[in-house]
């Protein structure tokens, strides 16, 4: 088998005097970049992330990562920190860099090097989101160590930059078919992958794949989406050469220390113009599906200058049930928080995160200890941390925060053995709902908002590639909250089985409505519910149902709250 990457990279050093003095800019740090350049290595790295992002889009072979755009690609320097992603999840926005760090840390890496890991206690968010990490060297990195030098990579041989990307599996193993189960320990919720390297010097890891896809009930879509991923790798890793050899390597890491810090400018600008003082809010998750209630987010927003800090030490303490929520997430929900206050077009990038300093307490539903179980934490706790966030915001800046949203992204795994094929598959979804209503325009309707940005999946794939009938897909009229401006609507989908399968919903706001803010209605509460033989039985927020063939599951998404009076 052929090496996937090259072993003779391109010259990163290539006519870099030349092309220093073509521009003239010398390559110290203190020189003040070139407006128009900094323009252009804007975009440059951000369109090298959305060329990330189209390969493994139109590469993948499962419907959750080609139809629903489930991932996340992104550049970083050699230090870990993000310079440029591509507008794709905002979930895994304040989450990869944690995990590309503690790749960095576990592994030595080598020209043609990946690494694969999933460990929510080790930046990841929940099990399904596997990140693939793979280095960018110069030719300079790739000489031998010297003699007696050890383990330790002397300072020349080490990456220049490195690309990653994150996707979500719709299937990594565990105790239900998609690995999105009501549990109550990660160990329960699938494979659980460390920093390991699934390429080695360009070579794939057979064995290492053979594991993985010996503990997972769809190989070889796992194994389609994994070289995806890989692809995906590739094509950023040629991209930032070509870069280089275009512009040199210290031009282009000092354009991307120049955009750090250009982000950090403009986050610190918007922050300094939010009145100082100290704001608080709480919010509440219904359940986490093991029998606590009423689980609590409280944060305390204190801005002083150009700064914020956010303190969650007095939320909830960590539960029996999955919706547990990592670091990493409860950092991802705030960075975005930030990120949407500001209109400036700038990149995202670690810059954006100095100015935002996070507290909270370990053990807690926003701070989880392993082997807590949070496979619901990625996806509905960071929901609710985003609306108790714009909460506290909302006292601050008052007229400019938007009611709350759906709050949940519905999420839906149904896996079983399809009668079609006689094979075995397994599905999931996130589903749109209503978004909360502004001082100035109704809320959209059946949308993902928030920490989901995926799209949903079109009818037509969906009966293709499952044994599913969709039989009601539509709007949930009047299900947004009243007001003088009106929260969005919900949605409904109902599907048939078309054979036995099993099934699994982990969804929010079912008890707690999404609230309006300046008199608006809050907007109607969601419903789960399985029609059987003619009867329709309505189901809690989380459950776990084996489904007969004929029997049909109905989900009716949360609306927005409204704005106003009505």
């Amino acid at each position: 088998m052929p090496p996937l990457i090259p072993s003779d990279p391109l010259d990163l050093h290539a006519d870099s005097r030349k092309t220093n003095k073509a521009h003239g800019n010398e390559t110290s740090g203190k020189d003040i970049p070139n407006p128009i350049l900094l323009e252009v290595f804007k975009n440059r790295f951000t369109s090298i992330c959305e060329e990330m992002g189209v390969t493994l889009n139109r590469t993948a072979f499962s419907p959750n990562i080609k139809e629903r755009r489930d991932f996340s690609c992104a550049l970083f320097d050699a230090n870990g920190a993000m310079i440029a992603q591509a507008a794709h999840i905002p979930v895994h926005l304040g989450s990869m860099p944690l995990s590309v760090k503690a790749a960095i840390d576990a592994v030595e890496f080598e020209q043609g090097d990946m690494v694969m890991l999933n460990d929510p206690y080790k930046g990841g968010t929940h099990l399904p989101d596997i990140t693939i990490v793979a280095p960018v060297f110069d030719p300079e990195s790739l000489s031998p160590a010297k003699p007696g030098a050890g383990k330790k990579i002397p300072r020349q041989n080490r990456p220049r930059f490195f690309v990653a990307n994150r996707a979500h599996h719709a299937d990594v193993g565990g105790m239900s078919a998609g690995s999105m189960p009501l549990s109550s320990s990660l160990f329960q919720e699938g494979v659980i992958i460390p920093p390991l390297k699934i390429v080695k010097k360009g070579q794939l890891d057979k064995d290492l794949m053979t594991l993985f896809l010996n503990n997972v009930r769809t190989p070889q879509e796992r194994e389609g989406d994994f070289s995806a991923q890989i692809m995906a790798n590739l094509t950023g890793i040629r991209r930032i050469r070509e870069l280089v050899k275009k512009y040199s390597l210290p031009e282009v890491k000092r354009y991307a220390t120049s955009l750090m810090d250009y982000s950090e400018t403009i986050t610190r600008k918007k922050i300094a113009s939010i009145p100082d003082g100290v704001y608080e809010f709480e919010d509440r998750l219904d359940d986490d599906g093991k029998g606590t209630k009423d689980i609590h987010i409280h944060v305390i927003l204190t801005i002083k200058g150009d700064g914020a800090t956010l303190d969650f030490r007095h939320s909830h303490a960590q539960v029996t049930g999955s919706v547990n929520a990592v670091f990493s997430i409860t950092l991802s929900a705030v960075i975005y928080v930030f990120r949407t206050l500001i209109k400036e077009d700038i990149p995202f990038n670690a810059g954006c995160f100095k100015p935002i300093s996070l507290i909270t307490k370990k053990g807690t539903i926003v701070d989880a200890v392993f082997p807590a179980a949070v496979a619901g934490g990625n996806v509905e706790t960071s929901q609710r941390v985003v609306d108790t966030v714009l909460g506290a915001l909302e006292k601050a800046l008052p007229g400019q925060i938007p009611a709350a949203g759906q709050g949940t992204m519905n999420n839906l795994t149904v896996g079983g053995m399809d009668l079609r094929t006689h094979t075995p598959f397994a599905y999931y979804e996130t589903l749109g709902g209503g978004m909360g209503a502004t001082a100035t325009n109704n809320g959209e309707n059946a949308v993902h908002s928030h920490m989901t940005n995926t799209l949903n999946t079109p009818v037509e794939a969906l009966e293709y590639s499952y044994p599913f009938l969709v039989t009601q897909y539509a709007i949930r009229k009047h299900s947004g909250g009243g007001g003088k401006f009106c929260g969005g609507d919900g949605m409904i989908r109902e599907m048939r089985m078309l054979g036995p399968a099993e099934m699994t919903v982990l969804s929010e706001r079912r008890i707690h409505p999404p609230h309006g803010i300046d008199g608006g209605k809050p907007g109607a509460c969601g419903n789960n519910y399985i029609i059987r033989n003619g009867r329709k039985k309505i189901m809690p927020g989380k459950f776990h149902a084996q489904l007969k063939k004929g029997d049909t599951l109905g989900i009716e998404t949360p609306g927005g709250g409204g704005y106003g009076r009505p």
